[in-house]
């Protein structure tokens, strides 16, 4: 599953608010449709449905949009290539959207980069499940517009990261393809990712945990337990290889999810720990394998995850996503 951040707003408001959306006459948001599509959350059956989580502006002027969706399935999952169930137009119907579709509500699952003068152009995209179409458009409303590189109110940056050992640092949801990479049927392909992370201001786990009624977690030397997407306990307990003095609870977790592909993947450990002890110079390299079941092209989501307070009003995280060609 993906470790998915929490946010408030008209956004996911409206996302919930309707099967098929599309956006009102006035440009303000996203309204329902006037026909029926089950908006029931049942464990098969219902629609799935894409959500426009907002955008930002790059330093080159041009726009990133974040999208998700929301599968109102809880037992159901999908797979549903592109093409006419899976489509974005116009210029689509492929803008890197996923095929395979988790059940619940996942945020900021793709970005889409578009030119700067792209103005009041629209995107729409279909989705067709369990036999129900949905249609979702999304546009620069300035209402969605995100301060996406640095939250205010605690100085909290997104995690930088790389997915080679002599690539870039990079910052922020990645449109595209980052890292392409090639494998077997059934053979583990290596996965590695690079972090490193600059803490908010004053940041304690430790007191957030307890300030939100929790206490910090206990476990034997074998266990491990996850606590608001931070992972905690013994390192042999873990899996998979992270870096770092590997004591307390970690400062990032590395994790992979399969976002496209014509197979199952098995990926060991989907989550792994990294540790910077704080310091935004430290960078630490996780490991991980991925193991197909059938041939083709597959794309990763590969995101260094910091732990969510709650609000962040969708700052600050980095993803990026690794293509893998399997003979």
């Amino acid at each position: 599953m993906f470790l998915r951040r929490v946010f408030t707003g008209a956004l996911l408001t409206s996302a919930l608010a309707g099967g098929v959306l599309v956006h009102g006459q006035q440009g303000t948001g996203q309204t329902p449709a006037p026909w029926p599509l089950s908006q029931t959350i049942r464990e098969r059956g219902s629609s799935v449905t894409g959500a426009f989580e907002g955008w930002y502006y790059n330093k080159d002027g041009s726009q990133q949009w974040l999208v998700g969706y929301y599968n109102r399935n809880t037992k159901q999952e999908f797979d549903i290539p592109v093409g006419p169930a899976n489509a974005i137009e116009p210029g689509g119907p492929d803008y890197g959207q996923p095929t395979v579709f988790l059940p619940g509500r996942q945020t900021t699952i793709f970005a889409i980069k578009v030119p700067k003068n792209f103005g009041k152009q629209k995107l729409t995209w279909t989705l067709v499940a369990n036999g129900q179409p949905a249609v979702v458009s999304f546009y620069l409303n300035p209402e969605y517009n995100l301060n996406f590189y640095k939250e205010v109110a605690n100085g909290n940056e997104p995690p930088k990261m790389k997915l080679s050992a002599n690539g870039p640092m990079i910052a922020g949801p990645q449109a595209g393809i980052t890292e392409t990479l090639t494998g077997t049927v059934g053979q583990p392909v290596t996965l590695k990712l690079w972090a490193s992370d600059a803490p908010p201001t004053e940041k304690n786990w430790e007191n957030v945990i307890s300030s939100r009624g929790r206490k910090p977690p206990t476990f034997t030397k074998d266990e491990i337990a996850i606590v608001d997407g931070r992972v905690f306990g013994a390192p042999a307990a873990r899996g998979g290889r992270g870096g770092g003095d590997e004591s307390g609870p970690a400062d990032i977790t590395a994790a992979w999810t399969q976002l496209r592909g014509p197979g199952k993947v098995t990926i060991n450990p989907p989550r792994v720990p990294l540790f910077t002890k704080g310091n935004p110079q430290t960078v630490v390299e996780a490991t991980a394998t991925a193991t197909f079941s059938a041939p083709g092209e597959y794309v990763l989501r590969a995101e260094p995850v910091e732990i969510e307070d709650g609000f962040d009003g969708l700052c600050c995280f980095s993803f990026a996503n690794i293509k893998v060609v399997v003979k």
